[in-house]
């Protein structure tokens, strides 16, 4: 069942397996105030189990782009439209976050986003990628990349 993730009082329902719940759970809650605060879209994730085909969806496109496929146990995951914009987003136990940005308009952004929560070691499988700090209120410090996604999904 989804439920709204709020980012005023940080929760760490659904991501308590994760040995980083606490910063995986401010790192949700940076996107939903990132949303909020941008589009009014109010923020909603359900559990894997109920959320695979957005997981498929993403798994997909990792491996077609970049050979990628994650070893960490999806834990979440959310898939919405704001303007023109269809969002896909995974979190995973290992406390990695992964967006899928997918401007629908002809020759509009398109982009896979890699967040690593505070205190987490990037993946094996990211190994290659650069990963750029930011600092937030509600997740400590995140790490972040990206690639430019070039085929059609």
């Amino acid at each position: 069942m989804p439920h709204t993730v709020d980012f005023e009082t940080v929760s760490t329902a659904g991501l308590e397996s994760s040995p980083v719940a606490e910063a995986l759970a401010g790192l949700r809650a940076n996107e939903a105030r990132y949303f909020r605060n941008k589009y009014d879209h109010v923020f909603t994730v359900e559990p894997a189990s109920e959320a695979t085909a957005v997981i498929d969806r993403v798994h997909r496109i990792l491996e077609e782009e970049r050979d990628i496929v994650i070893a960490s146990r999806p834990l979440e995951a959310t898939e919405f439209q704001v303007e023109n914009i269809r969002m896909a987003y995974v979190f995973y136990e290992s406390g990695l976050s992964i967006n899928v940005m997918y401007t629908l308009d002809e020759g509009g952004k398109r982009a896979v986003g890699f967040k690593l929560s505070d205190g987490m070691d990037v993946p094996a499988e990211l190994s290659s990628f650069k990963f750029a700090r930011q600092r937030s209120k509600l997740a400590g410090t995140i790490r972040g990349s990206y690639f430019v996604i070039k085929n059609e999904y």
